[in-house]
């Protein structure tokens, strides 16, 4: 895989599986709402998609090191990769129970982080359970402070 195709393909895994469980947990644990959180994942999916494909284009383009096809590239690559991952936390939201779904999706997102993190660290030839614990961990603390926040908020506006 080309490098610039990889930069975007392990930005988008990331971003799309932290960001999609922060969403999914803070909007479930504030609205319980299958609605609201079906609605939550389709905006990260494309909203958010778009926005980290245009900062990774950004970020890519000011190395100064690739060229105009490369940068495309990444682009492309993490666009697609974010929304395409994005959008599979829905499937566990269309088969389950919302509180189900949320608890199956955590686990889905973790396995597919630390899956990435996996291969990422063997590639750099670094210890694989470092790279996973501090990866999986920083995931940890999102959805952990996703959670409360939207209990905080089904408190302060309910």
């Amino acid at each position: 895989m080309k490098d610039s195709i990889k930069k975007g393909f392990s930005y988008g895994v990331t971003s799309g599986v932290i960001t999609t469980l922060g969403l999914m947990v803070g909007l479930n644990a504030s609205t319980h709402s299958q609605l609201v959180v079906v609605g939550g994942v389709l905006t990260i999916a494309i909203a958010d998609a778009l926005s980290d494909a245009l900062g990774i284009h950004v970020s890519v383009e000011s190395e100064c090191k690739y060229t105009h096809k490369e940068v495309w590239e990444s682009t492309v690559a993490a666009f697609l990769t974010k929304f395409l991952f994005a959008l599979t936390f829905l499937v566990p939201i269309l088969l389950f129970q919302l509180s189900t779904a949320v608890i199956v999706s955590v686990i889905w997102g973790m396995s597919l982080l630390g899956i990435s993190s996996y291969y990422l660290a063997r590639k750099n030839k670094v210890s694989p359970w470092k790279s996973l614990a501090e990866h999986l961990s920083l995931a940890l603390v999102v959805i952990v402070i996703t959670y409360y926040l939207g209990i905080w908020i089904s408190v302060i506006f309910a």
